[in-house]
Order: C-alpha cells, then sequence, then structure tokens
C-alpha cells in the first residue's frame, strides 16, 4: 500500500501547515562553502578552473578549445535528433514564439504629462546573456525554448548557452537542434557552480555576461546567491511544485493522472490535490496507487513515492473557499483548476506563477509547447515574482524632457520639495536657471 499524505487542513497542527507551505525550501548553506572556493578558483584560475571540475564533477575531461560546440559539432547533432522530436520542437517553438511576441512593448513611448512636459519609456535589450541549461540525468532542449525565445524575441545582441556535457563529453543533439532553431551559436559545455562563476567573471573562452537565467541544481543555486552582485541570477527556481484544485464535479482519474506530473521532478518536488470533496480524495488517491504501480522507471517512481508522503498528498478543506485560500496561501509553481466552471474562480487566484484551466490543460503541455513560459517561480515566490518573459532580457529606460516656459511654471514646486527634504544643490540648479 502506498503512503499518501491526508491532511484536513481545518485540524491540521500548526507544525503540519508549516511543513506543507514551506516545502523543500532551497537550503544551500551545506553547498555555499564548496561553491565560494569554485567561485574564486574560476575568478583567479579561469578556463583551467572550469575545465578542472568539470573533469570533477562531469568526469568529463576536455581541452579549452573543446569547450565551445564546434560547427561541425552542430552540424551533426542536429541531424540525430528523431524526426517526431525534431516536428515537436518546431511545434513548440511555433507557440512559444508567437505567445513571447506578444509581450513585445513598443520600443519607445512618450506622453505629454502637463504643457510643455513629456515624459516616457525607451526598451532597450540586455546586452548580453547566458542561458544555464541543466542536464541532469537527461536532455531539456524545452528549457533553451523558454529561455531562449524569449531572448530572441527581444533582440538581446549576444546569447550564450551554458549547459553540462554528457559522458561522452558531447551536448545532447536536441539542445544544439534547438539552439539551431533559435539561431543561437554560442553552446559552451560547461556546467554546474563553474559555469555560473565563468559567466560572472568571464574566462578566456567564455565571455562575461550580465545576467545568467534557468533552474539548476543546489550548487548552481548557491553559485547564482554568492555572485549575485557581480551577475543578475534571474528568477529564483527551486524545487518543481504544483496544486491540483478539484471541487466534487473533477474527474478523479484524471486529477490523479496529473498530480503525479511534477512528483516524478525529483524527491524535494511537492504535487497535491487540494479539495472539499472526501469522496474525490478517495477515489483519487486509490487510482494513484495504480497508476505509481504502473510506472516503469524505478528512479521516477522513487521519487513519486518519496513525494507523496513528504511535500505532496491530499489536501482535504472544509469548503472551496478555503481551497482558494489554501491555493493563495501556498502559492503554487503549476496551479490547474479542476472544477465546473474553471473560468469563474479564475478572478480569485491571485498567486500562482501558471493557472491552467480544465481537465483538458495538464502541466505537461504548458511545460513543453502549449506557448507561456515553463520556467516559473517557486518557492512561494510566485506572490512577487512571475515566469521568465521578455521583461527578464530587456530593460526600461526612463525619458523627460520640459520645455523652457514649462520650466518656469514649475520649477518653484520642485524648490520647495528640494528644501523641504534638504537638498541645496538640488534647490540651486533651478534658482540660478530662474534668474
Amino acid at each position: 500500500m502506498i503512503e499518501i499524505n491526508r491532511i484536513y487542513w481545518q485540524t491540521a497542527d500548526d507544525e503540519m501547515k508549516a511543513r506543507i507551505l514551506l516545502r523543500a525550501s532551497t537550503d544551500v548553506s551545506e553547498q555555499m562553502p564548496i561553491v565560494a572556493e569554485i567561485c574564486a578558483d574560476v575568478k583567479a584560475q579561469k578556463d583551467a578552473a572550469v575545465l578542472k571540475y568539470t573533469e570533477q564533477f562531469d568526469g568529463v575531461r576536455l581541452a579549452a578549445s573543446d569547450m565551445r560546440v564546434s560547427e561541425q559539432e552542430f552540424a551533426f547533432g542536429i541531424t540525430q535528433v528523431a524526426p517526431n522530436v525534431a516536428e515537436a520542437l518546431r511545434y513548440a517553438a511555433k507557440n512559444i514564439r508567437n505567445f513571447h511576441e506578444a509581450q513585445k512593448p513598443e520600443p519607445m513611448w512618450m506622453m505629454e504629462v502637463d504643457e510643455g512636459i513629456l515624459a516616457g519609456e525607451k526598451v532597450t535589450p540586455i546586452s548580453d546573456v547566458a542561458l544555464y541549461v541543466p542536464r541532469g540525468k537527461g536532455s531539456f532542449p524545452s528549457v533553451l525554448l523558454m529561455l531562449g525565445t524569449p531572448a530572441v524575441v527581444v533582440g538581446v545582441p549576444r546569447i550564450v548557452v551554458l549547459t553540462p556535457p554528457n559522458p561522452q563529453g558531447k551536448v545532447d543533439p536536441a539542445i544544439l537542434f534547438v539552439a539551431h532553431l533559435l539561431g543561437i551559436q554560442e553552446v559552451y559545455k560547461v556546467g554546474g557552480a563553474q559555469a555560473v562563476a565563468a559567466a560572472a567573471y568571464g574566462t578566456e573562452t567564455i565571455p562575461k555576461c550580465a545576467k545568467i537565467i534557468g533552474p539548476g541544481n543546489p550548487y548552481v543555486t548557491a553559485a547564482k546567491r554568492l555572485l549575485m552582485g557581480v551577475i543578475d541570477p534571474g528568477i529564483p527556481a527551486g524545487p518543481s511544485e504544483s496544486i491540483i484544485l478539484a471541487d466534487e464535479s473533477a474527474d478523479p482519474y484524471k486529477a490523479a493522472l496529473d498530480l503525479l506530473i511534477e512528483a516524478e521532478h525529483g524527491p524535494d518536488s511537492a504535487a497535491l490535490l487540494v479539495t472539499e470533496s472526501e469522496q474525490l480524495a478517495d477515489a483519487v488517491a486509490s487510482y494513484v496507487q495504480e497508476l505509481v504501480e504502473a510506472i516503469e522507471s524505478p528512479t521516477r517512481r522513487a521519487f513519486v513515492l518519496e513525494v507523496l508522503r513528504r511535500y505532496g498528498g491530499i489536501v482535504i478543506t472544509n469548503d472551496f473557499a478555503q481551497s482558494v485560500d489554501f491555493v493563495n496561501a501556498y502559492a503554487p509553481e503549476h496551479l490547474e483548476v479542476m472544477v465546473k466552471d474553471p473560468f469563474s474562480v479564475l478572478p480569485r487566484i491571485v498567486h500562482a506563477g501558471e493557472i491552467l484551466l480544465g481537465e483538458h490543460t495538464p502541466i505537461t503541455l504548458c511545460n513543453f509547447l502549449l506557448g507561456p513560459n515553463a520556467i516559473l517561480p517557486t518557492g512561494r515566490s510566485a506572490r512577487t515574482i512571475s515566469s521568465v518573459s521578455l521583461h527578464d532580457f530587456m530593460k526600461r529606460s526612463s525619458i523627460g524632457y520640459v520645455s523652457e516656459t514649462a520650466l518656469q511654471r514649475i520649477a518653484p514646486h520642485a524648490i520647495a520639495m528640494a528644501d523641504v527634504e534638504g537638498f541645496e544643490t538640488h534647490g540651486q540648479a533651478l534658482r540660478k536657471r530662474l534668474k
């Protein structure tokens, strides 16, 4: 019998509530001393340090000349992608690009806020960005699609991809296929904390970048936190998490299927069904038993089992209003709304990385090809942070213009404010103009 957390939220004690809401927070204190040493080494020794740690952690010995994927590797790699995978990646790329094209702001806008006074904004792309694509036990071309597409749409002049090499010292063909699809030419076989440090400080081979963005393991997270003052680390991306918000109308089989989606990411993931219906909870729990036993990969099955007994499971509330309150308190990365009228619930959801409506919109679709970005805030950061978008790859400059006539009219107001705040030269710059 599979152990599944079942929490009655109204009567749960404070310790249980805190554990569920906190989930597996990304505590990298254990990794910090190691990462600090790696970063200092990369800063001092550059390529030599990157190559040393690549051999130590990835088990691959490379020469400095091998770090960047060559034209020949690109040409060969993209031919190794199976036709059905290539077709799927092209379809995903089209949807993701269409979505992000719709986010494009005006390059510049101005308005007359008062007679003779113009104010506005000018948008420019960040000059150079490193996209971090993890490897783990497989390949994640979808991550590169999600990171690379908005960077390309915005027009970032230099886009660098950093991804760990496979045991053969190569980059997975699907990653190269996506890079080629997006027109990204700089791909480096380096991952981990050493990749973050290389992008932050620059080496003989890897360029220094203004920003690095993309999910990674705790060592990558630790390096981003440590080097925050040197490089912009992008949005926080911790262990995966999801909530299936369901009422009595939900299909329990589909709810059970979708409950397991994010649970297979790792043992520190969180996957919850939240419902006021105990009958639905019972049915979902029964289906989960069957579905978990049918998972073919021992590794993925072990991950799911661990999640269901630790940070996942079923939360039973008093009523649907309490279910919605729980969702907003949790601020999940992924939220599926499986209720009779999902669009009516949408205005009540205020904290979630993504909101997927109806039983035909499982998380799988948005992770890969629906269009919205799947690099989402985790660990309750959805309360203040949004998914990756065009805005992560650009910056805004404020613009102002004041005519001579308008200056004469408004200067006394600014002088009064400068005086009350005690800024003498602020006021003088206006007083002397008026004279």
